[in-house]
């Protein structure tokens, strides 16, 4: 049975026990701890009182935000607790508009040691702008806060969430297993610095379904120890688009293994489909990707692989130590921004290996469109447009 498969099964049987627990189960509203709809009293601890009830509950619980706006400073939400915890948000929690005081630990609200947790609807608000403006400036900023990640984690459910101008990235997923993360929709300026939509690492069996992401950075972005990843029905626009990396950036790296990206749209991104490394010595890899089904509008680098990832610092005069093979590219059509629509620009002492191209049609507006390669090796069938490099 396949990832895919498993994951549909998986959902069924998550809101299936979601919608029998939230009817038998402890139902826990901020209110009656504190919490005040009013966008300006600070509900953190009240937030915290009602987890920590929760927590403790012999039943599944669910933790009901109601209508109306919500003030959160920086919150752990720790575990493990005794039994399976549900969110169900109607209303919007919104981040402290001085930015400064959610303090440098990189993160807003934070998920941490939990089995079995789902978050269903309501939006979250970063007030990003103050941080953005400061890096901008060059000044001395803080570290930048995640909206809302997950750590050590296994079994969680995000399905219906809407993330506004997040600091920093706006949902981090980190160490964890079987995740699912379903109809939610990411918004970020496109000028906003580092707000990838979805960041996913050293974590196995995750889905990213039905997004609509729109930000600064990355609309995914995937990297190390990362393996059993699937995305499909991805908006991706404006934005980096979807990447794997930057890898290497370690000597010793956890490498990047069976991931799937189809049935998505990609509208005026920087690139379209991306692997990236730095130019250095590392153990890492990618390997066994696919990338099916895929529609571009306009996108500058609709199919690219760049081992010589070095923006914004001294580079180093090296190789990439980072290996990738085994990729695949199956069914992509529509427009390049650029007239290179596919850069191949692999590593001199480990050259890609294992590129398959399979009907691609890309098409530059302004009539020319050519393909690159570097160190690439690979195979194609099909109608391939522009013509194969490899």
């Amino acid at each position: 049975m396949t990832h895919h498969t498993n994951y549909f099964i998986f959902l069924f049987l998550v809101t299936l026990s979601f919608f029998f627990e939230i009817s038998n189960g402890s139902f826990i509203n901020v209110v009656s701890y504190g919490a005040k709809p009013d966008g300006k009293s600070d509900s953190t601890m009240p937030f915290l009182r009602a987890w920590s009830s929760a927590c403790k509950s012999n039943e599944a619980a669910t933790i009901y935000v109601p209508q109306g706006s919500f003030l959160l400073k920086q919150v752990t939400f720790w575990g493990p607790c005794m039994n399976k915890i549900h969110f169900r948000i109607d209303g919007t929690i919104v981040a402290p508009s001085d930015y400064w005081s959610l303090g440098n630990s990189g993160y807003w609200i934070l998920f941490m040691k939990l089995n079995g947790l789902s978050i269903y609807g309501g939006t979250l608000d970063g007030k990003g702008a103050g941080y953005w403006h400061c890096r901008k400036a060059g000044q001395s900023c803080t570290a930048g806060a995640r909206s809302i990640s997950f750590s050590w984690s296994n079994n969680v459910v995000v399905s219906g969430l809407k993330s506004l101008n997040s600091q920093a990235m706006h949902i981090a997923i980190d160490h964890c297993k079987n995740v699912l993360i379903q109809n939610v929709k990411i918004r970020a300026p496109s000028g906003s610095p580092n707000t990838d939509g979805i960041n996913v690492q050293f974590s196995s069996g995750v889905t990213i379904s039905h997004a609509i992401i729109m930000t600064g950075d990355d609309c995914i972005s995937i990297n190390q120890g990362t393996t059993n990843l699937w995305i499909e029905h991805i908006s991706c626009g404006p934005g980096h688009g979807i990447s794997i990396g930057s890898l290497g950036t370690y000597s010793d790296e956890a490498g990047v293994e069976n991931v799937t990206v189809s049935n998505s749209v990609f509208t005026r991104t920087e690139n379209g489909v991306r692997i990236k490394s730095w130019p250095q010595a590392s153990n890492g890899y990618a390997r066994d990707i696919v990338f099916r089904n895929l529609i571009m509008q306009n996108a500058h680098n609709p199919i690219i692989i760049d081992q010589r990832y070095c923006p914004g610092k001294e580079c180093p005069h090296q190789s990439s130590g980072v290996e990738i093979s085994r990729v695949s590219y199956e069914h992509i059509r529509g427009t390049s921004a650029s007239p290179v629509a596919m850069n191949f620009d692999c590593s001199q002492s480990n050259p890609c290996w294992g590129i398959k191209l399979q009907d691609i049609k890309l098409i530059n507006n302004k009539g020319s469109q050519t393909s690159s390669c570097t160190n690439a090796g690979g195979s194609s069938t099909g109608v391939i447009i522009p013509r194969s490099c490899l």
